[in-house]
């Protein structure tokens, strides 16, 4: 069973993450008080192909990545200096892409890989993130619906329900 395990949000680019244990999904926005909601992203300015509302990582993927990292002498990242906003359990998140799914009573659809870079490594004062994150940093995804998302809240696909 595919479950929310960390909920991160920051107001602004360079600003560490902020633990929360539930948080505000602002439909067509992101996550009430984070950077894309509030148009301060890294990449808010651009001409967006895709929605950037909020971004999820699996937990196993951030393991793996840190495994590599600390194979290579390198410190690992926490959850928060991922700079995701979602990490979850249970499911890999790529499989999401191009689909709807829900946390909680919240209705998203992911969007697009993320592409990590330098911004985390940067933040955390830590070598290493793109290289080892690197197709294991996650997917972005579209709020479609308001509500809650709240540490414990399980995540639902169509393919799950069926």
């Amino acid at each position: 069973m595919a479950r929310v395990v960390g909920l991160f949000v920051s107001s602004a680019v360079g600003e560490c993450m902020q633990a929360r244990t539930e948080v505000r999904a602002l439909a067509g926005q992101g996550l009430e008080g984070d950077r894309y909601a509030l148009g301060r992203g890294s990449y808010s300015r651009g001409a967006r192909e895709v929605a950037r509302h909020v971004s999820l990582i699996a937990r196993d993927a951030m393991d793996a990545a840190n495994e590599e990292l600390n194979q290579r002498g390198l410190a690992p990242f926490g959850p928060d200096e991922t700079r995701r906003n979602i990490v979850i359990e249970g499911i890999d998140v790529y499989a999401l892409l191009g689909q709807e799914f829900c946390i909680g009573a919240v209705r998203l659809r992911g969007s697009d890989p993320t592409r990590p870079c330098h911004v985390p490594s940067a933040a955390a004062g830590k070598a290493g993130f793109a290289e080892a994150y690197h197709n294991r940093g996650g997917i972005l995804a579209e709020v479609l619906t308001d509500g809650l998302i709240s540490i414990g809240d399980i995540l639902v696909t169509e393919t799950l329900q069926s």
